[in-house]
This record gives structure tokens, C-alpha cells and sequence, in this order.
């Protein structure tokens, strides 16, 4: 049977593998899976602590200054990251709608750091996303006329 080391390491591991992380984020993962995992072996209740959070009345950085280049600072914790969505669902239960309400944040503000967005954005220009999305409307058109019946006056 593994240790608790060696399934922390596959664990972060597989995670780190999908997933985009600082040092600061890799050591902070290491350290809650550790916990997590140890928790278990003593057969601890896993309450999600996080989960249960008091709300704030004021956000823990301006709005201004929580969308970054090269990062997007969470409002309710201060942490930072490229993307928000998974963040707020599984770390505060919330959906980007509530938090976009929460806060003032406009439909038009991404909640994703604008490198990130850009680096996705290339991503699908040079797959040529654009063109195939384009081609695909037009022919789901060019169906819907077909199947029309015709009227004669």
C-alpha cells in the first residue's frame, strides 16, 4: 500500500499535469492533499471549511485592481490566478452570475486574465476556430432555407 508522500505526489501530479500552477500554488496543493489524505487515514470528518464562508461586506481588493495582465485576484479570498470560474465554484460555491452581481462587475470584463484570454484568442485563430464556426452557421443556414416550404402569391 502507498504512503500517504507517494499518493500526494500522484496526486498533485496528475493535477499539476492539467493545470497551470505557481510554486506558491503547487506547494499550497501539496500541503492541503497531504492534510486531506492524513485526515482520511484517521478517518476525520472532511467538512469543507472554505465552502462555509461568512460574507464580506467589502471585497478584499478593488475591482480595478483584481484584473490584472497576467492575473485575476479573487474579491472574496485575495487569491490569485489566470481564471475565476472554477475558483468560485469549488472554492465559495458561487457561479460567476452571483459573483459578477456581488461585486458590479460588468458582462463585458472577462473574469479571466486579459494574457490568458489573449493567449486562447490565438490559440483559435490559428486552429482557424473563427472560419470552421463561420462555415458551420452558414451551412446550418443554407438548411434552414431548404427545408422552408415556399410561398406563392
Amino acid at each position: 500500500m502507498p504512503t500517504i508522500l507517494e499518493m500526494t505526489a500522484q496526486i498533485v501530479s496528475a493535477h499539476a499535469r492539467t493545470t497551470a500552477m505557481t510554486k506558491e500554488e503547487l506547494l499550497a496543493e501539496i500541503a492541503e492533499v497531504s492534510r486531506t489524505l492524513a485526515a482520511l487515514e484517521r478517518g476525520e470528518d472532511l467538512a469543507p471549511a472554505e465552502a462555509v464562508e461568512e460574507p464580506q461586506a467589502s471585497p478584499s481588493i478593488s475591482r480595478k485592481r483584481a484584473f490584472g495582465k497576467d492575473k485575476v485576484t479573487c474579491m472574496l479570498c485575495g487569491k490569485e490566478m489566470k481564471t475565476l470560474a472554477r475558483h468560485l465554484k469549488t472554492n465559495h460555491g458561487m457561479l460567476p452570475g452571483e459573483y459578477r452581481k456581488r461585486f458590479d462587475i460588468p458582462r463585458n470584463q472577462p473574469l479571466a486574465a486579459r494574457s490568458y484570454s489573449e493567449s486562447r484568442r490565438q490559440m483559435a485563430v490559428e486552429r482557424q476556430l473563427g472560419e470552421n464556426l463561420a462555415k458551420a452557421r452558414a451551412a446550418r443556414t443554407k438548411g434552414r432555407r431548404k427545408k422552408q416550404p415556399q410561398t406563392s402569391s
